[in-house]
C-alpha cells in the first residue's frame, strides 16, 4: 500500500518557565541545576490538511501561573503565514492550561479529545487539590460548551484523523492524554507532548513529577518510541532542546520555531 503525501511539522515556542531539574523528575534530581521548560503548539500541514496540536495560554494565564510570555500563539501561527480563524482541526493533547487554552482563537475549528480526558476532567479527581492543580477550570468549561456547540470530535484508543496522521491514548501523564503520530519526509514522527516532558524523562526511564499514573508513563515511552520510525523523530513536550536539534522554519526565526520533518542538526 503506498504511504500517504508527507506532512511538514513545526514546533512553535510560545512561553518558558525558569526552573531547576529537580521539579522535572519524579524524587527530585541529586546533581540539581538550572532546567528551564519551554512551551509549545505544534502545526502540522500538508496535502492531508493543516492540524494545530494543542493551543497553549494567553498573557492572563501567563500571569497568573508565573510563566513568561515570549509569543503569543496566534502571533507564532502567523510566522508561519497560518490564519488561526480559518483552521478547522484542532487536537487537544490534554486539557492542562498550557495545552488547552486561548479559547478564542480558533472560532471555526473541531476539537479532537480522548473521551478519557474530558471524563478525568470533569469528574471525581478534579476534587483533589493535587490533580486539579495543573488544570483551569475556565478551559474546562469553554471545553464543555464546545462539546454542546458540536465542536469536539471524541476519540477512544487510536483513531485516525487524516491520510497519515493519526491520534494515540498515552494516558500517564494526565487519564486520557494522547500523542499524535504523523508520516512525514523522514518517517514516522510522533509528537509525545506531555507523555514525555524533555529528551532526559524518556532517556534516564525518570518520570516528570505531575503524573496520574507513574507506570503508564513509563509504559508510554516505549509506545513512543514504537509508534516513530526512529528515536529521534520522538518530539517531548517541553524541552528547550527540541530548537537546538531540529533547524528553524526559516532564519528569521531561530530559537522560535523549529522545523521538524528536516533533518536533524
Amino acid at each position: 500500500m503506498s504511504q500517504p503525501a508527507p506532512y511538514e511539522v513545526y514546533a512553535i515556542r510560545y512561553a518558558r518557565h525558569e526552573r531547576t531539574a529537580s521539579a522535572n523528575f519524579l524524587g527530585g534530581d541529586e546533581h540539581d541545576g538550572p532546567m528551564p521548560l519551554d512551551y509549545f503548539v505544534w502545526l502540522v500541514r500538508g496535502e492531508g490538511g493543516t492540524f494545530v496540536v494543542d493551543t497553549g495560554f494567553d498573557a492572563a494565564a501567563a500571569r497568573s501561573r508565573g510563566r513568561q510570555l515570549i509569543t503569543p500563539v496566534g502571533q507564532g501561527l502567523a510566522a508561519l503565514g497560518l490564519d488561526p480563524a480559518a483552521v478547522e482541526d484542532v487536537v487537544i493533547t490534554h486539557m492542562h492550561y498550557d495545552h488547552a487554552g486561548n479559547h478564542g482563537l480558533f472560532p471555526r475549528a473541531r476539537h479532537h479529545l480522548q473521551d478519557a480526558e474530558m471524563a478525568y476532567c470533569t469528574g471525581r479527581c478534579m476534587g483533589h487539590a493535587a490533580l486539579r492543580q495543573a488544570y483551569d477550570e475556565g478551559d474546562v468549561v469553554e471545553m464543555v460548551r464546545k462539546v454542546f456547540a458540536g465542536r469536539v470530535v471524541f476519540h477512544a484508543g487510536e483513531s485516525e484523523i487524516a491520510p497519515g496522521l493519526s491520534l494515540h491514548h498515552i494516558g500517564g501523564h494526565t487519564a486520557g492524554l494522547q500523542a499524535v503520530r504523523v508520516w512525514t519526509r523522514r518517517g514516522w514522527l510522533v509528537l509525545a507532548s506531555d507523555a514525555a516532558h524533555f529528551y532526559a524523562n524518556m532517556e534516564e526511564g525518570r518520570p516528570f513529577p505531575i503524573v496520574q499514573d507513574v507506570a503508564a508513563m513509563l509504559e508510554g515511552h516505549r509506545t513512543l518510541r514504537r509508534l516513530a520510525t526512529a528515536d529521534d523523530l520522538v518530539i517531548p513536550g517541553h524541552d528547550p532542546l527540541v530548537l537546538a536539534r531540529f533547524p528553524p522554519a526559516a532564519p528569521e526565526l531561530a530559537g522560535q520555531i523549529a522545523r521538524l520533518d528536516a533533518d536533524p542538526l
